[in-house]
């Protein structure tokens, strides 16, 4: 058995690799949208895993922080150009901010170089708050987004929190395989339950007060 955790690029990878070795993928954008698999009900062949739906949320995210810092006109978002779905992501991205009748401005980083420039023109923009978008590479770059927002006081919304319970699914599907079920038969799951964390020291060092309204939908407030 495969089982691949590095998104599409991944599972795509794996496909392409074997028709006959079953696999099981994890994946942030719409696998059946991706061609991986015929249907989340009924995947078929030899894949099936779990899609975290990370492209439909970033318009919640969108509404959450303009919600943080409602003065805001601007709203950055920091993409990895080499992933993807990020001409996707920032599709959806777009269309919320359209709605709400805000200034999207996108910043493209795939490297950590790239990541100090993009902050400085992050500044010049005078964007109230960031989007980070959730992607290999960007993930691995923790530390220096948040040395970078910390330095420019910018207030940023992230992806991931836990992935936990993604994992412990993950798991559950690899052992059922290994046990006689067949890829074919198992959907594709999907997130059932999302957590909204909020950094409360961070907001406070920033000069911002999280509206009532926000704390009393987080399921973690960071003292």
């Amino acid at each position: 058995m495969v089982v691949t955790v590095g998104g599409i690029d991944s599972a795509r990878a794996a496909k392409a690799a074997t028709a006959t070795i079953p696999i099981v993928f994890l994946v942030g954008t719409d696998p059946v949208e991706d061609g991986l698999v015929a249907s989340l009900a009924r995947p078929g062949e030899n894949l099936t895993g779990i899609s975290l739906l990370i492209g439909q949320l970033y318009a919640k995210r969108l509404e959450l922080v303009s919600e943080l810092v409602p003065q805001a006109g601007v709203i950055a978002m920091l993409v990895d150009p080499k992933t993807p779905a990020t001409e996707r992501n920032i599709k959806y991205v777009q269309e919320a901010a359209s709605a709400k009748g805000l200034r999207l401005f996108i910043l493209r980083a795939s490297t950590a170089t790239e990541i100090d420039a993009a902050f400085a023109v992050l500044a010049e923009q005078k964007a109230g708050a960031l989007i980070v978008s959730a992607t290999p590479f960007l993930d691995t770059r923790r530390e220096q987004l948040l040395e970078l927002t910390a330095r420019h006081a910018v207030p940023a919304i992230y992806a991931f929190a836990s992935l936990t319970v993604i994992y412990r699914e993950l798991c559950i599907y690899a052992g059922k395989i290994l046990e006689g079920a067949k890829p074919a038969d198992l959907p594709v799951q999907q997130p059932t339950k999302f957590e909204l964390i909020i950094n409360l020291k961070t907001a406070k060092a920033l000069g911002l007060t999280v509206p009532q309204s926000l704390l009393a939908r987080a399921d973690e407030v960071i003292e």
